[in-house]
């Protein structure tokens, strides 16, 4: 299996940045924390629309449903539902979703079990700008 670049969409087709081509663009943040979640926040605050937020991967499925997001930005280390098992349960239900996960985790083995559970990217939260780049791309 190839590994989840950093910052980078797993190779497919061109998507536009939103489901139906518009420039709304609605976002889903997945973080135990707070700060964390008020922070990606601001730095993508001018790029989209709507920004719904939950604390746990436990809530997230019910949050996606909810708001029908064009993109997660999914957190991994969480109290009840881990990130990789609520991005696996969100493309379960919602195969198009678009799920990137926002981690502190620098290792083949967190990307590569994202990359399984079906997240399209990964980055590094000492880099926040990039998902600004990664949500310009697509």
């Amino acid at each position: 299996m190839s590994r989840l670049p950093v910052a980078r969409i797993i190779p497919a087709s061109h998507t536009p940045r939103t489901k139906d081509g518009s420039d709304e663009m609605k976002l889903l943040i997945v973080d135990d924390h707070v700060a964390m979640r008020r922070l990606i926040g601001r730095v993508v605050s001018d790029m989209v629309s709507e920004i719904e937020e939950c604390g746990d991967g436990a809530e997230a499925l019910d949050a996606y449903h909810r708001c029908l997001p064009d993109w997660v930005l999914m957190d991994i280390e969480m109290d009840q539902v881990d990130g990789i098992t609520a991005t696996r349960e969100i493309l379960l239900s919602y195969p198009r979703a678009r799920v990137v996960i926002v981690s502190k985790y620098d290792d083949e083995q967190t990307r590569e079990a994202a990359q399984k559970a079906g997240a399209c990217g990964y980055v590094l939260k000492e880099n926040l700008l990039a998902i600004r780049e990664l949500l310009e791309r697509c």
